[in-house]
């Protein structure tokens, strides 16, 4: 599944679901938490409207283990470090473009 697709569907995704499937587009691991917080900081960095929530660990997939560990890896630290929390993000062109450009 691309961003492009995704974005048809529904036009707000969290920011986890975001960095899998922009990873899977680019070949990218997305299994490391660590690249996931300065993915986020770049998308803060240029101004992205982003909006915090807690996405619990059944929410993420409890079925899909790798899934489920990296967020409750970034659950360890969200409450002191933005850069680990999830977040909604509204998929318009402007935003596919920045999330691309990160690559």
């Amino acid at each position: 599944m691309s961003l492009d697709e995704i974005r048809q569907k529904v036009i707000f995704h969290n920011s986890v679901d975001v960095w899998i499937i922009a990873c899977g587009e680019k070949n990218k691991d997305w299994t490391n938490p660590e690249e996931y917080k300065k993915f986020i900081a770049y998308l803060l960095k240029n101004n992205l409207n982003l909006k915090a929530f807690n996405l619990c660990t059944h929410e993420a997939g409890a079925t899909e283990e790798e899934k489920t560990k990296f967020t409750e890896i970034l659950a360890q630290t969200k409450e002191t470090d933005p850069n680990s929390k999830t977040y909604t993000i509204k998929l318009n062109e402007s935003a596919v473009d920045t999330i691309r450009n990160y690559f």
